[in-house]
C-alpha cells in the first residue's frame, strides 16, 4: 500500500547547479530485510524539495490508483527506485541518434545481473509474421519498441518503424550477439553483404540489391565456410565495436561474440536452426516466411526493411539490454528514461516469457506491475506467443494451423485492466479472455 513506501530526502548539495540529491525508498513489504535503493536523476534541492517531491509523488498516485490498486503500490515502487541515466527531469524529445558514450551508458546502467536461461541464436517462432499486418494498422510509426530474444526483433521493428527500440533479455550473451548484429549491420553495404558476413562465406557475383530472399539465403547454403574470410569478419566486428564506438568489451565479451560467430561459421541458412529439434524452421524459411496473406515482410525480406533496421543501428537506436522482466532495474529503467522525454510504449514484443514467469508465481505479478509503472497510451500493444505443444498441455485454446507458433497481439491497458480485476491469475488466463 502506498502507507508502505518512504521517500527520504538525503541532501548532498545546497546549491543549485551543483550534483543533485540523491533520495532512497524502501519497501516494509518485506519488514525484517527492508530493500534500499538509490534513486537520482530527480532535480530537486533543499530550499523546496519537500513541497516538490509530495506534489509529484501525489500526482503520481493518483494516476496509478485510477489504473487500480492491485499494482498500484508495486507500480510506485518500481517508478520511484528506477535507476537513472544523468538526465534532466524536465521533459525531452526522443533522440535522433545517441553518442556512443550515452548508449553504452544505457546499455550497462539499465542491465541486470544476468540470468540463466538456453542459447538461443535465433528464433523458432513460425508464427512471428501472422500479426504483421494488424501491427501495422494498430501502431503508429515514430514510437518506441520493447522486445526480447534475437533476430526476429528486427522483422518487428521493420513492421512498425520506431523511433527507439530496446531489447531486454535475461542472458548477457544475448545483449553480446546484439552488439554483434549491429556491427554487422553497420559493416555490411546491404543484405547480401550482411548474410555474408553473418555466415562467413565469400559473397557470390550474382546477388544484387533486387534478389529476392529466396535466391540469397539459397546461394549461401551452397558454399563452404571460409575459415579466413570468418577472422577477418570477427576483427571486423570488435574493432568497430571497441575503437570505432569505444565500447570498452572486457574479455569474455569478446569470447561470447566470437561463439556466436563461430555458430553461425559453423551451419549455413539453410541448416541453422532455433532453439529446439530438427522441425524448427531454418534460418532461411524463417527469412522466407509469409504473414497470412501471402506477403513476405521479414526484416531481410527487401532491402527497405533491411535498411529500417540498419538505419536505426548505425545511429545506436537499438539498445540491448540485460534485464529480467520481473526484476526491479531494467523495465523500471526504461520507463524512466522514457518518462523524462515525454514518450511512451507503443509495441512490447513477450514471445513466451510470461509462460516461465507464471510458472514461478509471484515473478508473474511483479511483471505487470514493472508494465504498469511503463508510460503507454492507448494503442499499446503486447505480442505474445504460444506454442502449440504448450497449448495442448494447459488446455489453451489457440486458432487451428501447421505452425508450431501462435502469435497474437493484446491491449496492454484492457490487459492491466484484466489483472488488475482479477481476470489474469496464470498464463492460461491470457488466452481464455478471448
Amino acid at each position: 500500500t502506498a502507507a508502505d513506501i518512504r521517500l527520504v530526502a538525503a541532501p548532498r548539495s545546497p546549491h543549485p547547479g551543483d550534483e543533485p540529491n540523491e533520495y532512497r525508498c524502501w519497501s516494509r513489504s518485506n519488514r525484517t530485510s527492508p530493500s534500499v535503493e538509490r534513486v537520482r536523476g530527480i532535480r530537486m534541492w533543499p530550499v523546496n524539495s519537500n513541497a516538490i517531491l509530495k506534489k509529484a509523488v501525489f500526482g503520481f498516485m493518483q494516476r496509478i490508483f485510477r489504473r487500480g490498486a492491485l499494482v498500484s503500490g508495486l507500480a510506485l515502487i518500481a517508478t520511484l527506485c528506477a535507476p537513472s541515466f544523468l538526465a534532466p527531469a524536465s521533459a525531452q524529445s526522443l533522440p535522433d541518434s545517441i553518442a556512443d558514450e550515452e548508449f553504452w551508458t544505457l546499455v550497462t546502467e539499465l542491465s541486470e545481473p544476468s540470468g540463466r536461461f538456453p542459447p538461443q541464436l535465433m528464433s523458432n517462432e513460425d508464427s512471428l509474421l501472422h500479426v504483421v499486418p494488424a501491427l501495422k494498422e494498430t501502431v503508429a510509426p515514430g514510437g518506441v519498441y520493447l522486445g526480447v530474444g534475437s533476430e526476429q526483433n528486427f522483422t518487428y521493428i521493420a513492421a512498425v518503424r520506431p523511433r527507439l527500440a530496446f531489447i531486454v533479455d535475461i542472458r548477457r550473451d544475448n545483449m553480446l550477439q546484439h552488439l554483434a548484429y549491429k556491427a554487422l549491420f553497420e559493416l555490411s553495404a546491404d543484405r547480401a553483404d550482411f548474410i555474408a558476413s553473418l555466415f562467413s562465406r565469400p559473397r557470390p557475383p550474382d546477388l544484387d540489391s533486387e534478389s529476392n530472399v529466396e535466391a540469397l539465403l539459397d546461394a549461401y547454403g551452397s558454399i563452404p565456410p571460409d575459415s579466413g574470410f570468418h577472422e577477418r569478419t570477427l576483427g571486423q566486428v570488435l574493432d568497430l565495436l571497441e575503437n570505432g564506438h569505444g565500447y570498452p568489451l572486457i574479455e569474455a565479451d569478446r569470447a561470447s561474440i566470437a561463439r556466436v560467430l563461430d555458430a553461425f561459421s559453423q551451419a549455413d541458412p539453410t541448416t541453422l536452426r532455433g532453439f529446439g529439434d530438427n522441425t524448427n524452421p531454418t534460418f532461411a524459411q524463417l527469412m522466407a516466411a509469409t504473414d497470412l496473406d501471402g506477403r513476405q515482410q521479414g526484416f531481410l525480406a527487401s532491402e527497405e526493411n533491411f535498411r529500417v533496421v540498419q538505419d536505426m543501428e548505425r545511429k545506436n537506436l537499438v539498445v540491448p539490454v540485460v534485464g529480467d522482466f520481473a526484476g526491479d532495474g531494467a523495465i523500471a529503467g526504461i520507463g524512466s528514461y522514457l518518462k523524462q522525454r515525454g514518450a511512451t510504449v507503443d509495441v512490447f514484443y513477450l514471445s513466451n516469457v510470461e509462460r516461465y514467469l507464471f510458472d514461478q508465481g509471484e515473478p508473474g505479478m511483479q511483471f505487470y506491475s514493472n508494465v504498469a509503472a511503463l508510460p503507454l497510451n492507448d494503442s499499446s500493444t503486447f505480442i505474445r506467443s504460444v506454442t502449440s505443444d504448450i497449448s495442448a498441455r494447459l488446455g489453451i485454446p489457440i486458432p487451428d494451423g501447421p505452425e508450431k507458433w501462435r502469435t497474437f497481439l493484446s491491449s496492454i491497458d484492457e490487459d492491466l485492466t484484466d489483472f488488475n480485476e482479477g481476470r489474469i491469475r496464470g498464463y492460461r488466463d491470457l488466452f481464455e479472455r478471448r
